[in-house]
């Protein structure tokens, strides 16, 4: 997947440039502007017929996700695709084949045709207390590029068998698939003495991709300044 980032560090957008009959797959309502370029929606599934259809809605179920996807392909060789994620913030490219991913929820913003993602299962402890997709979790699979995307900037830190990490659970973006993790309160009760509520602890060797602003601290601190709906004003 050729591409090209856009725009300011804060808000950018990615530019993809696709061979005549090159298809990617990129994330619902993500398109920003084409040129040559053919678009169709897809159910979010890698099977076909009624199976998919399953498989579909109970992704959309289970995660959250929407049950389609949007696949762009080339007409002609040099076309090209803008494609902005929903939040401002960073774009980063993960080559998936030997090393694969998962990924938090809203983290996929496109990736190669040949690269998939599947719903891994987690236990009910990570699942009770998750953000990452309930009950299952978005691994990769197949061979190419995916591109994700993050609220703020992206930050690569390192985890070893002597060095665990742990990060707010609204601040994960993607972490390598080896990867072991817990998900779990904080301190006190829920968070309440120190201000922090769920948190992603890693054990292994491999990386994780963090995001430098939380969307729901965002959203809480705006929380006053919005119109009461319950009250009519």
């Amino acid at each position: 997947m050729k591409y090209r980032i856009n725009g300011d560090s804060d808000c950018p957008l990615a530019e993809v440039t696709l061979a005549k009959g090159e298809k990617i797959k990129i994330e619902r309502g993500a398109m920003a502007y084409m040129s040559n370029v053919e678009i169709v929606g897809k159910m979010n599934a890698n099977r076909k017929g009624l199976g998919g259809v399953l498989s579909a809605i109970g992704r959309s179920l289970t995660s959250g996700e929407s049950m389609f996807i949007t696949q762009a392909q080339g007409i002609t060789d040099g076309s090209s695709i803008g494609i902005a994620p929903a939040i401002p913030g960073a774009i980063c490219k993960l080559e998936v084949g030997t090393k694969q991913y998962r990924l938090n929820t809203g983290a996929f913003l496109a990736s190669d045709d040949s690269v998939n993602y599947v719903m891994k299962s987690q236990n009910l402890g990570k699942a009770f207390f998750g953000g990452t997709g309930g009950l299952y979790v978005m691994e990769t699979e197949g061979y190419g590029d995916i591109l994700v995307n993050a609220f703020g900037a992206l930050v690569e830190l390192a985890v070893t068998p002597d060095t665990p990490l742990t990060v707010d659970n609204e601040h994960v973006v993607a972490w390598d698939a080896n990867l072991d993790y817990n998900i779990e309160i904080a301190s006190g009760t829920f968070g309440f003495t120190t201000g922090e509520g769920l948190v992603n602890t890693f054990h292994g060797n491999g990386k994780v991709l963090i995001q430098t602003r939380n969307l729901h601290s965002l959203a809480e601190a705006l929380s006053p300044f919005l119109p009461d709906k319950s009250s009519g004003n």
